[in-house]
């Protein structure tokens, strides 16, 4: 017998299969790594190491104002470990300098207090300037220029204003930027909704090259990078972590050489070959990733990468949030089915892009290759058969409904579905 602990909400779920029935294992080699330091020395480590750049606290000992992109609560980024160290570097030379930690939203809904304290930790939260970023305020963006593609750069004006920009956050496998952090935190971390939709347009999410671990011919990759170096973001502090949200290895310094090396250290645990099976069972990665059916798409993505035309990927993912944004919901449920939707979806031009598009797009996309059944004590059913997904409140019920829709086939199970990258061919 076959014995797994699937993450899901802010536990697991226990799945049991008959050895026979198990076609592969996929998992990252990140539970591999062991640091022998503490989280807090890695991150010091990679700041008194800096790739590419002068220390922080050089960078910062002559300037008035700082401004410092975190990224908020839907991402896992131990920020109450990395900030106060952040925050004594910038102070290191400079104890007037102003600081504004400015929260790298993107288009999501606001941090609130307790997820402020939950992340950074009360002292922080009390005593720190700390801005939230709304990239539906057109008065509160900043005219940077084009991109590559023809699109208009509108950041937040607090970046136009700072001496300095700097960004924490943290590398993983990415489903249609490649990978996290680095230039991430400013589009679509703190760029106008324009910006952002311009970027996740149609085209570029269609593109071959738009799939986790892929960066080099990635179109969207190419304007998040142009934006980034368009603001004038100077230093990085991007961690990586492991399935407990713990810290492994971090890197600091020059926006593309940082990450850079960051991202060569997750590709080279993350890589994984496909195993393909009308079965496939996955996961979200647990808490804080799978609250949404949203968030969830990309956990949906490994299983896509390794199901049979027309079988079936279970993904565990509590979704106690709900869908993740009610136009997201709407794209799926106002269509017939899930090929229709795709249609529409792929037709549609940059300039009309409308938001939650792109995650739509993708859903779409997976829901035409195979059958999905999301696996959820936590939400609504009805809003998850509404998008053409099937539910089963336990594992049991999931492999049942998947067996009256392939037989009893074997199946591909990978733990940890946003932990892992397959060679994009």
């Amino acid at each position: 017998m076959a014995n797994f602990k699937l993450p899901y909400y802010k536990g697991h779920i226990d799945l049991h299969l008959d050895d026979e029935l198990v076609n592969a294992v996929l998992v990252s080699k990140v539970e591999e790594y062991h640091p022998e330091k503490s989280e807090s020395d890695l991150v010091r480590e990679a700041l008194e190491n800096s790739i590419g750049s002068i220390p922080l606290s050089e960078l910062a000992k002559d300037k008035k104002h700082v401004v410092i992109i975190s990224s908020d609560h839907t991402r896992p980024v131990p920020s109450h470990i990395t900030m106060p160290i952040l925050l004594e570097e910038v102070r290191k030379y400079n104890q007037d300098v102003r600081i504004s930690i400015l929260i790298a939203t993107g288009m999501h809904r606001a941090s609130t207090h307790e997820e402020l304290v939950n992340k950074y930790g009360e002292k922080i939260v009390q005593e720190e300037e700390i801005v939230m970023h709304d990239a539906y305020v057109d008065s509160d963006m900043k005219f940077f220029g084009t991109l590559p593609s023809g699109g208009e750069l509108w950041l937040n004006k607090l970046v136009g204003e700072a001496d300095l920009v700097i960004s924490e956050g943290f590398i993983e496998p990415h489903f249609f930027a490649g990978f996290s952090g680095g230039r991430k935190s400013i589009l679509p971390g703190v760029a106008s909704k324009k910006t952002v939709l311009w970027n996740h347009n149609a085209k570029f999410i269609a593109s071959k090259h738009a799939r986790a671990g892929s960066i080099d011919e990635n179109p969207i990759h190419k304007d998040m990078l142009f934006a980034a170096k368009t603001a004038n973001l100077q230093f990085i502090l991007n961690v990586v972590i492991n399935g407990e949200k713990k810290v492994i290895k971090a890197f600091a310094g020059n926006l593309e050489k940082a990450h850079s090396e960051g991202c060569k250290l997750v590709k080279e645990i993350a890589m994984v070959d496909p195993v393909y099976s009308d079965i496939v069972i996955t996961t979200n990665g647990g808490y804080p990733l799978d609250q949404n059916i949203y968030q969830t798409v990309k956990g949906m993505t490994a299983g896509e990468a390794c199901v049979n035309p027309g079988g079936v990927v279970i993904i565990c993912s509590s979704c106690a949030d709900g869908t993740g944004g009610e136009f997201f919901y709407k794209l799926l449920a106002e269509q017939p089915d899930a090929k229709t939707a795709y249609q529409s979806l792929n037709d549609v031009e940059p300039k009309d892009t409308e938001f939650d598009q792109w995650e739509a797009q993708i859903l779409a996309r997976i829901l035409s290759k195979a059958n999905v059944i999301i696996v959820s004590d936590k939400c609504d059913p009805k809003i998850i058969t509404d998008m053409h997904i099937m539910h089963a409140y336990n594992i049991e019920e999931a492999l049942e409904k998947a067996r009256s829709i392939v037989g009893n086939k074997k199946i591909t199970v990978i733990p940890d579905g946003i932990s892992v990258i397959f060679p994009n061919k």
